[in-house]
């Protein structure tokens, strides 16, 4: 016999355990009764304009959510544009170069000093973008030195030892 089979004797067009649900009851579980000022939903006021406060008339001015309470006023952001008018070079491309072709702890630290020039072009500090500039300037001019001897020895052991 299968456990999962319905029993012998049941029939599918009768319902199961034959007690009905109890009865709806008109009582608000243990709630007080609803007061009568809220019974109508006709009763609720009608939308209030955007920007006017709750319950306050909108005939041209606004004051605050309470009267004699002062409004908040929000200013505008103002951006400031403080970058160079002049920015100095930030040898970014040449230091991207030096690193994946050249020398890459060199090239990695040229990148950073190239980094660092274009935050300060953009923020105004001039002396600081030009000695991050010069610095990575300098370290590209050595990644790149390094690279073309260190490739020019790697040639020239090639043709020694073939």
């Amino acid at each position: 016999m299968d456990p999962s089979a319905p029993p012998a004797d049941w029939n599918p067009g009768e319902k199961s355990g034959g007690d009905q649900p109890p009865p709806y009851q008109d009582h608000n579980a243990g709630y007080s009764p609803i007061p009568p000022s809220y019974s109508n939903q006709a009763d609720y006021p009608q939308a209030q304009p955007y920007g006017v406060p709750y319950g306050q008339p909108h005939g041209g001015q606004c004051q605050g959510p309470l009267a004699g309470q002062p409004t908040v006023t929000v200013q505008p952001t103002v951006f400031v544009n403080t970058s160079l008018a002049q920015p100095l070079p930030d040898y970014l491309g040449y230091s991207i170069f030096t690193m994946l072709c050249c020398c890459l702890p060199l090239g990695i630290g040229a990148l950073v000093y190239s980094i660092n020039t274009r935050d300060a072009n953009m923020q105004g500090r001039r002396a600081e973008a030009e000695r991050n500039s010069r610095m990575a300037l300098t370290l590209n001019n050595v990644a790149l030195g390094m690279g073309i001897v260190i490739g020019i020895l790697y040639v020239i052991f090639l043709f020694r030892h073939s």
